[in-house]
C-alpha cells in the first residue's frame, strides 16, 4: 500500500507542541482514525458527524496498529524545533519547514492558508510516518498552525 497524505490547519498559538497534543486528543476523541474511520477525506469537515473514539487511549490506537498507523495525525507524537536534517529516524515527528524552504515553497516567509493548501511541492519534503509543520498568516499575523504529513503504510 502506499502512504496516505493527512493535513489540518489548528489555531495559532506559540507552543507547537501543546498545539499537536490539543489537534491529536480531538481527532481522537471524534474517531477520525484508523481503523475507525479507514479513509477519511481532507481537509477534516468539523461539522461532519463523527464515529467518537473507539479505543481507550491514543496508546491502545497505536499499539492496535503497529506499523500500519492510523493514517491521521494521531501518527505524530512529538514536534521537532528544528527541521528535519537528514539524519536519524523521523518517524512519528513534525519538523517544521525550515525558513528557506518555506521562501521558496510560497515565494513569502508569511504563507496565507490558500498558498498552503495549494502547494504540491511541499509533500516532496514529507518522509512516511512523519509531518511538517508552518504558520499559516493572515493580513501579515500568525493565525493558524499548518500540520501535514504521511502515514506509515
Amino acid at each position: 500500500m502506499g502512504a496516505h497524505p493527512y493535513w489540518y490547519f489548528v489555531p495559532y498559538e506559540n507552543d507547537f507542541e501543546a498545539a499537536l497534543q490539543k489537534l491529536r486528543l480531538r481527532e481522537f476523541q471524534a474517531g477520525r482514525y484508523n481503523p475507525v474511520t479507514p479513509r477519511q477525506t481532507f481537509p477534516i469537515d468539523l461539522s461532519a458527524p463523527t464515529p467518537g473514539a473507539k479505543h481507550a487511549s491514543i496508546e491502545q490506537v497505536m499499539e492496535q496498529c503497529d506499523e500500519t498507523g492510523t493514517r491521521s495525525i494521531l501518527d505524530i507524537a512529538q514536534v521537532s524545533p528544528a527541521p528535519f536534517d537528514g539524519s536519524g529516524m523521523p518517524f512519528m515527528t513534525a519538523f517544521p519547514l525550515a525558513p528557506p524552504d518555506v521562501e521558496g515553497l510560497f515565494g513569502t516567509s508569511k504563507p496565507t492558508r490558500e498558498q498552503v493548501a495549494t502547494n504540491q511541492r511541499m509533500w516532496d519534503r514529507i518522509e512516511r510516518g512523519s509531518a511538517v509543520y508552518t504558520v499559516i498568516f493572515d493580513k501579515g499575523e500568525p493565525h493558524e498552525i499548518f500540520f501535514g504529513g504521511y502515514s506509515f503504510d
